[in-house]
């Protein structure tokens, strides 16, 4: 049976929409819940893939958050045994300095809904390559990563440079989350933890701005998301389980 390693650090990060997909697919999936057990050292040993899910942490916060190094680690092997590696937010900046680049502050957060603009690289991705030129994503983030040496830059926002980078043919980081639906964002809303960031950023995005713009944004981006996840998913092998979908 096919088997990925979920990489999880706080429990309102989750899977979301890839979850169905890998289930539909016949994948098992192995949750590491890191939050919970920060001293956890999880095998790579009998699975084909690793995701490895955001978080509020900075990439450099080892001594408060130990697993830190050991998912490096993980990353070094999936990528040495070629497996398919997807990092989202968190994970995309934990992808970026196990390749040797840099994971700073950005700028300015950059909480809801932006405009994520693709390179022209992306047009021909097997991943995002349904994507149009420029798409509404919904964003959540403060740090963000170099474009690590020899990666393809794939995406880029006004407010973040750096939103999604290819190592090889398998590695994929995203800064943003296509994996949100309704749910997740009003939880995202109300975490307690999350105050801070949205006291942030009220004089440009308010919570209730937030939820109006995801009913108009919401049906597209969990159209957009079934379509690339399930082009990641055939990363796994799955070439007769999905029917290709035609690019744009």
């Amino acid at each position: 049976m096919t088997k990925v390693l979920v990489c999880q650090h706080v429990p309102y990060e989750i899977l979301g929409t890839l979850d169905p997909l890998f289930k539909d697919s016949g994948v098992r999936i192995q949750y590491v819940n890191f939050g919970r057990f920060p001293h956890l050292e999880p095998s790579l040993e009998g699975h084909d893939g690793l995701v490895i899910l955001g978080g509020p942490m900075h990439v450099s916060e080892t001594e408060q958050h130990p697993h830190l190094l050991y998912e490096i680690k993980m990353i070094e092997e999936a990528i040495r045994k070629d497996l398919p590696i997807l990092g989202i937010c968190l994970g995309a900046q934990l992808i970026a300095k196990t390749l040797g680049a840099k994971v700073q502050i950005n700028q300015e957060r950059e909480i809801g809904w932006h405009r994520l603009e693709l390179k022209k690289e992306a047009t021909e991705d097997a991943v995002l390559r349904h994507f149009k030129n420029k798409e509404n994503v919904f964003q959540w983030h403060r740090d963000t990563f170099d474009i690590p040496k020899g990666a393809v830059h794939l995406a880029s926002s006004a407010i973040c440079e750096n939103q999604a980078f290819r190592y090889g043919e398998k590695v994929y980081g995203f800064q943003f989350h296509l994996e949100v639906d309704e749910m997740m964002i009003e939880r995202w809303l109300k975490v307690p933890y999350h105050q801070e960031a949205l006291e942030a950023v009220k004089a440009k995005v308010s919570p209730e701005q937030i939820r109006q713009e995801t009913q108009g944004n919401i049906e597209a981006l969990k159209n957009l998301s079934q379509k690339t996840f399930s082009e990641f998913v055939r990363l796994f092998g799955f070439s007769k389980k999905f029917q290709r979908l035609d690019s744009r």
